[in-house]
């Protein structure tokens, strides 16, 4: 007892000491040292890295004492919200609204209470996550505390505009305003895992304190929800908008007048008006997931489906609007005037819908199938352009990044025979020439139009059953006479690492198309009944992964070499007749040499596996037949030596002996290579 009672009094302390040391009351001086401009690798200042590295010492105090800790920060947090809340009574409205605190002395002490108010506001955030599960009910009543208070602080903040007020050092203390807005506003929303179970504890009590705290808190965002804002505070609002639709779900959101307000601000055409492209993005989302997203607690017949779906159409017409208008395009040149224009107007509609698309894609059939409803005539659109702008890679990019999406969630909805349509029509716009030019810009839009187009395809050969197998052969084709000959002798990193998972994915998505037989089939008939189709393609895409193996890239290699191993422990691979007898040797070969080159020796172990995985295919052949044969071909060595490397090379089964077998056949070899280059020539005959 003794013990765990100074182990908490330590932690207490601990707890105290590292509050006081984020504050700039108590330590100012050295706070002040830290530079809070220049960003790290990992986009975070000095002061930035200083306060997170603070904060979870604070968290994992609360994790061990939660009581303790709480009841230590939350008096902290009031004085300094007290300090924040009573700045109203030095608004002054006369003319334009001004905080009238001018002493030097004021300013600084109000500057140093604003920084800490808003570390103190990012631990609070911190804690959220101990307030929830299964101490929901013990801990309600100290999260209650601290939601109402974040609730009356962002209130308080949008009512009285204090990012808008002018004051006596405003490149001080306006950022300070808006700082400490902006945090009570993540704050709250760090809290919206507690809000949604709150929701679901109460859904069918009183829920008037419930009702309250939505309310206020979205009253909070929305009137800084316009560019008049500064950007911070406004993503802030952004945020906090997207939790509480998709995290919290209140089935009474869409009757706030402050969401219908938000509502008209994003569907009414005025240009002047728009919001900065993230916060327009988020916004969209969040209205978009107010509409999809099934409500918590309520059976599928109080859904009101049929209202929120045709309500969600009305919003996704209004933001498609000006991209719907380019339908009748039907072809453009470079100089054309109003292109800039269209390309704008692509530019901004897609991502939108991309990001409306993939925040549903994890979600319930009707989500997913009201959201493709909404979008079915911007699909078509965007098919119909795609032609249109080939030969514009920034606008091939974005719409490939759009299909690539719907692929990946809606291609159920889409439907089989629309799908295909997709494909044939991107199939038949990327000619050889078109690939070629795209993939030679490494880095470039054009590169990523390609890397786009083969993810896609990537999805398309994983979908199970029989819909999408008649575009197997022009799938392979592409890859195999089309876009394989282009990079096969350049690095192109990118187009390659998604060509060869691409190769990947339709031979381990497709082997029936390669192999008719099963793998049990041919164990029970013995190995030399493997029927074979389209052996030609199956060789040209064995040969390619091969070639990959002689090439520097170490992550293609890798990536590869894993493929290689993945058909054979799920389809036998290395067993099949036509490896067996014309490959085999060839791939082991390869990976020995890549083994005493050095070149890739961070993968020794993988490539070592991938050696004893096809060598027990046949170890009888192996080292009957393949290492005679490797050992007369090894160069810089006499015939003696060939001799003591090949009587060292143990007849071993097992892998640890194999490996062991090989690494010193490889040590071996190089020293003897070593040895006989360093010695006058003619002293021994090669």
């Amino acid at each position: 007892v003794l013990n765990f009672l100074s182990y908490k009094d330590a932690l207490v302390l601990l707890l105290r000491e590292v509050l006081n040391r984020i504050q700039f009351r108590y330590n100012q001086a050295q706070l002040e040292e830290l530079d809070d401009e220049t960003l790290d690798d990992d986009q975070q200042t000095e002061w930035q890295r200083y306060l997170r590295q603070s904060l979870e010492v604070v968290a994992k105090v609360m994790e061990l004492l939660p009581s303790h800790a709480f009841s230590t920060l939350f008096p902290v947090l009031q004085e300094n919200l007290d300090v924040y809340l009573g700045l109203q009574q030095f608004i002054v409205t006369t003319g334009t609204s001004r905080l009238n605190i001018t002493a030097e002395n004021d300013c600084r002490r109000l500057h140093c209470s604003l920084r800490d108010l808003s570390s103190l506001l990012q631990a609070v955030g911190r804690l959220a996550e101990y307030f929830i599960g299964e101490v929901f009910a013990a801990r309600f009543s100290d999260a209650l505390a601290v939601v109402e208070r974040l609730v009356e602080v962002t209130c308080y903040g949008s009512q009285t505009s204090l990012y808008d007020l002018e004051t006596a050092v405003p490149s001080v203390l306006k950022p300070d305003l808006t700082d400490v807005h902006a945090q009570a506003l993540a704050a709250l929303q760090a809290y919206s895992h507690w809000l949604a179970q709150f929701y679901s504890e109460v859904h069918s009590q009183n829920q008037t304190q419930f009702i309250t705290l939505i309310t206020s808190a979205v009253n909070a965002s929305s009137p800084l929800i316009t560019a008049k804002v500064p950007e911070k505070l406004l993503l802030s609002a952004c945020h906090l908008m997207v939790s509480i639709t998709a995290t919290v779900r209140p089935v009474f959101l869409v009757t706030l007048p402050a969401v219908q307000n938000i509502f008209n601000l994003i569907t009414t055409e005025n240009q002047t008006r728009r919001l900065p492209p993230e916060a327009h993005m988020l916004v969209c989302r969040a209205l978009s997931s107010m509409l999809l997203l099934p409500w918590p607690n309520l059976p599928e017949s109080e859904q009101q489906w049929q209202t929120r779906s045709s309500n969600h159409a009305s919003l996704l017409a209004a933001l498609t609007r000006e991209y719907r208008i380019l339908r009748g395009t039907v072809n453009i040149t470079p100089r054309q005037p109003g292109l800039d224009g269209m390309k704008a107007v692509i530019q901004q509609t897609l991502p939108v819908l991309r990001d409306i698309v993939e925040s549903i894609s994890g979600e319930s059939t009707k989500s997913r199938q009201f959201c493709y409803q909404s979008l079915q005539e911007s699909v078509q659109v965007s098919l119909s352009l795609f032609p249109v702008f080939i030969q514009q890679p920034d606008v091939t990019d974005e719409m490939l990044a759009f299909f690539l999406t719907l692929f990946q969630a809606l291609r159920v909805q889409m439907g089989v025979a629309f799908t295909g349509q997709i494909i044939h029509t991107f199939l038949s716009m990327f000619t050889r020439e078109q690939l070629a030019a795209s993939i030679l810009q490494e880095g470039s839009a054009g590169c990523r139009v390609v890397q786009k187009f083969l993810k896609i395809l990537q999805v398309v050969v994983q979908e199970p059953g029989q819909a999408f197998k008649p575009f197997l052969p022009s799938i392979l084709s592409l890859c195999m006479e089309q876009v394989y000959p282009v990079v096969a002798e350049r690095s192109s990193p990118d187009v390659k690492a998604e060509m060869f998972e691409l190769l990947y994915q339709i031979l381990h998505q497709n082997w029936r198309y390669f192999f008719k037989t099963s793998v049990l089939t041919s164990v029970q008939r013995g190995a030399a009944d493997d029927t074979m189709e389209n052996e030609a393609q199956f060789t040209a895409a064995m040969q390619a992964f091969g070639q990959s193996f002689l090439q520097p890239d170490i992550h293609i290699f890798k990536q590869n070499l894993s493929y290689l191993e993945s058909l054979n422990s799920k389809h036998k691979l290395y067993h099949r007749k036509l490896f067996r007898t014309s490959m085999l040797f060839h791939f082991i070969n390869v990976l020995l040499q890549v083994l005493l080159h050095k070149s890739h020796d961070l993968l020794q172990e993988e490539i070592t596996l991938a050696i004893y995985n096809m060598a027990s295919v046949d170890f009888e052949a192996f080292y009957s037949a393949f290492m005679p044969e490797f050992l007369n071909g090894c160069q810089g060595v006499d015939t003696s030596q060939r001799a003591v490397l090949a009587r060292n090379f143990k007849l071993e089964r097992d892998l640890p002996s194999f490996t062991q077998s090989v690494q010193r056949l490889v040590n071996d070899l190089r020293y003897y290579r070593l040895c006989n280059s360093s010695l006058p020539t003619g002293t021994i005959k090669l």
